[in-house]
């Protein structure tokens, strides 16, 4: 069904694995469109809880944008793949259920900008995360310049862009790019106990509270906390608040039913 990647579901959790090995996981625009057909097959399966992102092996998520069709681009091209790469990015963003980035080594340029666009990163400790688009003669195109400052600051993003060099695991926990750091061997059970723990959760309320965050730097505090109240109050309507509140006053785990 797929020629660059690997996905399957295993009862609520779905996994999707660049597989491109041989060109240590770059994307191309086959690839791109790979993962938004992956995408329709998660959108459309009300049984998903979450969804893991990975790359094969242990060297690299994602080591950045195919270099033979890159070396193609001009101006038209540049705007035209630069877009299309934000719109399928986005739409891993905007998922109902949430995903987490296991990132298995590099994950440079396009790789990075896929990694910011899940909700959660976990980091192998061989992982090394940058955008070195600049070293290129280039600038990201894939959402690095926003989706970098809103996660570790102006500062530290302008560094890491304009200085293309990429910054190991613990420094990427340091500055809040990546979640947690664990061994390689770790990192996929890592990511799939996380998974599970999602999964365990009212889905509705883990829609609506990552809709909330995601909101929260595009416009004013007052606006937030409007947007805030409205989901909090459509959470308030579900049978999963029932559920979860009488079990909590019966000392019993809730059964949440995604409704």
């Amino acid at each position: 069904m797929f020629e660059n990647l690997l996905f399957g579901i295993d009862g609520v959790m779905a996994t999707l694995t660049i597989n491109r090995p041989d060109k240590r996981n770059a994307v191309n625009n086959a690839t791109v469109e790979e993962i938004d057909r992956a995408l329709s097959e998660v959108e459309n399966n009300p049984d998903l809880r979450v969804l893991i992102l990975t790359g094969t092996g242990e060297k690299a998520f994602v080591a950045g944008a195919d270099i033979h069709e890159l070396a193609k681009r001009d101006t038209l091209l540049g705007r035209t793949e630069s877009r299309r790469r934000q719109e399928v990015y986005t739409r891993i963003e905007h998922l109902e259920i949430p995903s987490i980035a296991a990132i298995n080594g590099w994950a440079l340029g396009t790789g990075l900008e896929l990694a910011m666009a899940c909700t959660l990163r976990l980091a192998s400790s061989n992982a090394m995360l940058g955008q070195p688009e600049v070293k290129l003669g280039i600038t990201p195109g894939a959402g690095g310049t926003q989706r970098l400052t809103r996660l570790v600051g102006m500062g530290r993003a302008m560094e890491m862009i304009l200085t293309g060099d990429p910054i190991d695991a613990e420094h990427a926990l340091f500055i809040g790019l990546v979640n947690r750091v664990v061994e390689p061997a770790q990192l996929m059970p890592e990511a799939r106990q996380l998974a599970e723990t999602l999964a365990s959760r009212p889905k509705l309320a883990l829609q609506y509270a990552k809709e909330a965050v995601m909101r929260s730097p595009e416009g004013s505090l007052a606006e937030g906390l409007a947007h805030e109240s409205y989901l909090h109050a459509l959470s308030c309507g579900t049978r999963d608040k029932q559920e979860g509140v009488t079990a909590f006053l019966e000392k019993r785990d809730p059964q949440f039913t995604g409704r």
